[in-house]
């Protein structure tokens, strides 16, 4: 499964017939004529349990040829008409704009305001969308693709995107000073298997106008696929960390064992731990550089990623997980050098459960990429249990889009991860591991540590701790000797006398 960073998704779905909302009623965003119908908070589940009773048909796409074929540019340069932007001259905290139809995204998404109960469609008109390229044949009745939700986020008195729904059912965010980097997804299913990955899609969003002076707002979206339905309530809260407050629930058509829930999708392409089949002038390129998790037993694990030569798989066994969530910690423009991208101001996503979610696993699938413009991370909880057809399942969390965890530690934190060749020994890998933090504040005496390390296969030797005073820390030093074996699983913690004092770093090496 590779992942286009302009496409976001390769496929998906038109909503065709509408909906039927409570009372019987059918609504359609291109219908015009339709009265307001009753809305509340449970609107969405039942429409999600009433559709998962029913047979998939997945509806048509049709489009004209301009604009099913239109490239990205073209895509890019549709203009949304400013005085079509939903609340915007009611002076809320927040707007909305839409997406057009178009080349990867064919799939209408009906849109609906919700005010005082009621459920109003939120209708595309000639007007709507404008383009300088004649040739893309853009009229009224084709509908939206997505909207983005606009905050004052930076500035006062300048609206600006803070989230984004569209493709399949991704959808992103950014916390003050930061630009767009990995994505959120509402399901994923068959995630790096050889089965091929099924992409469940949003097919119809309701936004609930906020009252005047609320710093919230709330999103409701359902969920389709062949094997499964979804009903979503976000409540967004943008700001210094970006908050989304999610409510989902999950209505099978299919026993699922390969589900995903709270999906995080990112990208991996190099840095100093791992650029050996990558020649570029960067010191680094990517959105996220470790999975952490906060395991229910309290462990604190710091992942890197890889860009791997094969497909990897890994999986991290757990009850009750307090979170996990793809980071980015490197904040400095010199780690990456990049004018452009700015790779320094992607958002981190930490995933926090609400109650606990039980026995399962965090998951992480690292695809080979050749390029940047892959998505090529994915990272999800898993449940233990296969999730059963005509069943419902409940999972709240909240997600953190911001520039770290939501929560101090007091361990010492892996600063940087650097592996290169042993030049004298061919046979070793060389790692250097930077810890920085809390315990360093009173105490950087490298010989007040030592460090804990030990790996699957192979073995661990020439191990050296000295002070790095760049970042008021400690440099460990130690060798891997992998052997005959082709993966090793690398386990290192710092330690005092008194116990382990950092983070639980975890490395899976490859050739």
């Amino acid at each position: 499964m590779k992942l286009h960073r302009r496409e976001l998704v390769k496929a998906g779905m038109s909503l065709g017939a509408g909906l039927a909302l409570a009372g019987g009623r059918s609504l359609r965003a291109q219908t015009v004529d339709v009265a307001p119908t009753h809305f509340d908070d449970g609107t969405v589940r039942s429409l999600a349990q009433a559709l998962a009773g029913r047979s998939y048909h997945a509806p048509p796409k049709d489009l004209p040829d301009s604009l099913a074929h239109m490239t990205f540019d073209q895509f890019s340069s549709i203009q949304f008409n400013p005085e079509k932007t939903l609340w915007g001259q009611d002076h809320l905290a927040f707007d909305v704009q839409f997406f057009p139809r178009g080349y990867l995204y064919k799939q209408q998404v009906d849109v609906f305001e919700v005010e005082n109960g009621a459920a109003h469609p939120i209708t595309c008109t000639a007007d709507t969308f404008s383009s300088r390229d004649s040739s893309l044949n853009i009229s009224a009745g084709e509908g939206f693709s997505g909207l983005r939700i606009r905050y004052a986020l930076n500035r006062p008195d300048v609206m600006e995107e803070c989230a984004v729904f569209l493709g399949a059912s991704y959808f992103r965010a950014v916390a003050k000073g930061q630009n767009y980097g990995l994505s959120a997804r509402g399901f994923a299913k068959d995630t790096g298997t050889p089965t091929g990955e099924e992409f469940p899609v949003f097919r119809a969003f309701w936004l609930e106008k906020p009252a005047t002076g609320s710093q919230s707002l709330v999103l409701h979206a359902l969920m389709d696929s062949p094997s499964l339905t979804g009903a979503f309530r976000f409540t967004i809260r943008p700001g210094e960390t970006t908050l989304f407050d999610v409510q989902s629930t999950f209505f099978p058509r299919v026993d699922i064992s390969a589900g995903g829930i709270a999906p995080l999708t990112g990208m991996y392409y190099f840095d100093a731990n791992d650029r050996v089949h990558v020649n570029d002038w960067r010191p680094a390129a990517h959105d996220s550089e470790a999975l952490q998790i906060w395991t229910g037993a309290g462990q604190n694990i710091y992942r890197p990623l890889t860009n791997p030569t094969d497909l990897q798989l890994s999986s991290f066994s757990d009850a009750g997980p307090y979170g996990y969530g793809l980071m980015q910690r490197k904040r400095s423009f010199h780690d990456y050098e990049d004018l452009a991208l700015h790779y320094e101001r992607r958002p981190s996503l930490w995933v926090e459960p609400v109650g606990n979610w039980g026995r399962g696993s965090v998951n992480l699938v690292e695809i080979p990429t050749p390029s940047e413009v892959n998505d090529n991370i994915v990272s999800f909880w898993r449940p233990q249990s296969p999730m059963k057809a005509g069943q419902s399942y409940n999972f709240t969390y909240r997600m953190y889009w911001g520039w770290d965890t939501p929560w101090p530690t007091h361990l010492a934190r892996i600063h940087d991860t650097r592996v290169g060749a042993v030049t004298d020994h061919p046979d070793r890998v060389q790692f250097v591991l930077d810890f920085d933090g809390e315990p360093f504040r009173t105490l950087s005496d490298p010989a007040s540590y030592h460090l804990v390390a030990q790996t699957s296969t192979g073995s661990i030797g020439a191990i050296t701790l000295m002070p790095n005073p760049d970042i008021n820390g400690i440099r460990a030093f130690f060798q891997l000797t992998p052997g005959e074996a082709k993966l090793c699983e690398l386990q290192v913690q710092l330690a005092n006398m008194q116990g382990p004092v950092s983070e639980t770093w975890l490395y899976r090496w490859t050739p």
